[in-house]
């Protein structure tokens, strides 16, 4: 069995100073996999971000701290805060996992090179079996350390690269389904 865990699917992230971002559809590919799983009755962990930051979009007290209405989780899925990028340091996710005897899990969400990879290599190293699935996460444009602007896609595109056989498996939503038809 495998986790299904959503990350940062809040109100925030839609916020236009976050910039362009890429993976425009990534919101049908999760609510694709949500309900997936939601029919398997398989374990769905909901992600928010709790910024201690005033100025983030993040912040808890604004909009943008919500959950969006077609994320909001249903009775038996656990929702997790978390105050820095990974999801699974400073939070109660490895725990919640170990307890229910489930090692393996799929991200998707936000951001790709911010959220999604933190959690990917704490995960990996903490021996979890991860998936990352690629068209359901996105991020947004990024100046890169030299100050070269990098689209959203070749941002998305090198978070992948960084994560897939080492710390993950960087799969499609379509390579995912099928997976969980074989358990």
């Amino acid at each position: 069995m495998i986790a299904l865990v959503l990350i940062d699917q809040q109100k925030g992230i839609d916020n236009p100073r976050l910039g362009p971002r890429n993976n425009p559809l990534a919101e049908i590919y999760i609510l694709k996999l949500l309900n997936t799983w939601r029919e398997l009755e398989w374990p769905i962990f909901h992600v928010i971000h709790k910024s201690n930051e005033k100025d983030s979009v993040f912040w808890p007290e604004q909009s943008g701290f919500e959950l969006k209405s077609e994320f909001m989780p249903k009775a038996g899925e656990t929702l997790i805060e978390k105050s820095i990028p990974c999801a699974i340091l400073n939070s109660s996710l490895a725990q919640e996992l170990k307890k229910l005897k489930i090692y393996s899990f799929a991200l998707v969400g936000a951001s790709t090179n911010n959220s999604i990879e933190a959690t990917a290599r704490t995960g990996g190293n903490m021996g979890f079996k991860v998936y990352v699935v690629e068209e359901a996460c996105f991020t947004f444009d990024k100046a890169d350390f030299f100050g070269n602007f990098r689209s959203a896609s070749e941002v998305h595109a090198m978070s992948l690269a960084n994560l897939h056989g080492e710390y993950a498996d960087v799969i499609s939503c379509e390579q995912l389904l099928n997976h969980t038809k074989s358990n």
